[in-house]
């Protein structure tokens, strides 16, 4: 998952908290990214303060492996070391890790489970922002299921098979529910529905780098 912005992008990301640790030890650091921070840097300079500056910052050999979208909450891995990171970065790769998230969408879905399948590449001209493309785009695959609905919005759990940019958002845009508070794909009443692009990154699965036990990380779902 990307995390570019444009390069005039309004950047203030949130100072608390500041790096929430949900688990650490030799190999792995899992942190609670907040809402509004940037995994990586961006290319203009006011676009430095990260999840990579704020870990080495504490972690001085905090590494890299994922990333979630600026506006995206949740559990997000790093590694600790050189070995750890290859070992991660293959899982994800391979597609070994197992990812649940949590989002809110405007309107109501009849059913209670289903898939997206459609194919996801860059939207160019308006980068970041992604579209559905079936000649040139990359094979992208989200399961749902509702897990709770109001008059005007449905909460549901996402399950990517892949980990294209803006999937989940543009998935849920194809079938005709955007994300609430995506200042890229919703607008109207879903864009003012929520202050903050509802999408929370809930759990993590994985092989542990060392002895390759099967962990999970869990983060509460913030809205």
């Amino acid at each position: 998952m990307t995390t570019a912005v444009p390069q005039s992008f309004d950047y203030d990301p949130p100072m608390e908290p500041f790096l929430p640790v949900i688990h650490s030890d030799a190999d792995l650091l899992v942190i609670d990214k907040p809402s509004g921070l940037l995994s990586v840097p961006g290319k203009a300079p006011e676009h430095g303060d990260c999840v990579e500056s704020r870990s080495r910052g504490v972690h001085a050999n905090s590494r890299i492996v994922h990333r979630l979208d600026m506006d995206t909450s949740g559990v997000m891995v790093l590694a600790m070391n050189p070995a750890a990171q290859r070992h991660l970065g293959l899982q994800f790769e391979r597609r070994k890790t197992r990812k649940t998230y949590i989002a809110d969408v405007w309107g109501r879905l009849d059913a209670d489970t289903g898939e997206v399948d459609l194919p996801l590449i860059c939207d160019w001209p308006n980068r970041p922002k992604q579209m559905v493309c079936f000649d040139n785009g990359k094979a992208a695959l989200t399961r749902w299921e509702v897990i709770g609905r109001t008059e005007e919005t449905t909460r549901v759990r996402l399950f990517p098979h892949t980990g294209r940019s803006h999937q989940l958002r543009v998935h849920m845009l194809a079938l005709g529910h955007p994300i609430l508070g995506d200042r890229f794909y919703a607008e109207g009443d879903a864009l003012a529905a929520s202050g903050r692009l509802s999408l929370h990154a809930e759990s993590l699965e994985l092989h542990h780098p060392s002895g390759g036990e099967r962990v999970t990380f869990r983060s509460r779902c913030p809205f």
